[in-house]
């Protein structure tokens, strides 16, 4: 990995503007491995330990948060109907450009994620891909075996819009709810995969993203950040 300007991994942070890490280097209040550097034009390691005024500087090119969304608000970067899902962010974060990769419906919740890494956003929501997308699903009347069987056949919708086969999973303890895996994330293709067995979605989240699962222990609105590990699980195939 190759070395950069000290005032542009401290801009890039989301902390700083560049003029303001400009500033903070030249007053000695940033340190690198320990070492207070003065020089904005100084390049050093994005893995390096870098603090400013005694905060550390997340000095990666790029972060991936997983968020529980929760219902009511919408995945994009400005208001609209609803408030946007970026505004549940702190700011540093929001002033590093993140933004959701993919969209759920505002009445959609669970596992969303977010990135500044448009190369990633794209292999994530890319057709092409086949990234498998797992939702849990309650709909309106007992899902049946025929409901899983025309899934995995794969349904054409009224408006002539094909959809891919998917994978439809019934609870056995209650047959209203169950798992539907989809490779494509077309506008509203699983209620419309529903629709077209005659159920009507009640409550929908989505639970997984490749083999990524939602943490369970995040609340709604609350994020975390993704290790390298989990962000390869994303890439994984199950169907």
């Amino acid at each position: 990995m190759m070395n950069e300007r000290l005032d542009k991994i401290l801009a890039g942070s989301g902390l700083y503007t560049r003029s303001q890490a400009r500033a903070a280097i030249l007053a000695g209040a940033v340190t690198v491995d320990g070492r207070t550097v003065r020089r904005p034009e100084e390049k050093v390691s994005r893995a390096a330990a870098i603090l400013a005024g005694g905060e550390f500087v997340d000095g990666a090119e790029h972060v991936y948060y997983m968020m529980n969304k929760p219902a009511d608000t919408i995945c994009a970067t400005e208001d609209g109907a609803y408030p946007a899902v970026t505004g549940l962010l702190p700011r540093h974060l929001r002033a590093r450009g993140l933004f959701p990769v993919g969209r759920l419906d505002a009445d959609v919740t669970g596992l969303l994620l977010l990135t500044d890494d448009g190369a990633f956003a794209h292999r994530i929501t890319a057709p092409r891909a086949e990234i498998e997308k797992t939702y849990e699903i309650y709909v309106d009347g007992p899902l049946t075996a025929a409901d899983a069987a025309r899934l995995a056949a794969g349904v054409t919708w009224t408006d002539g819009t094909a959809y891919r086969p998917a994978k439809l999973d019934i609870d056995s303890a209650d047959p209203h709810r169950g798992l539907v895996t989809v490779t494509e994330g077309k506008y509203h293709e699983v209620k419309n995969l529903l629709a077209a067995c005659g159920r009507r979605i009640e409550t929908m989240r989505r639970v997984r993203i490749g083999a990524l699962e939602l943490d369970e222990s995040l609340a709604l609105g609350a994020f975390k950040r993704l290790e390298q590990g989990e962000i390869d699980r994303c890439f994984y195939k199950f169907i």
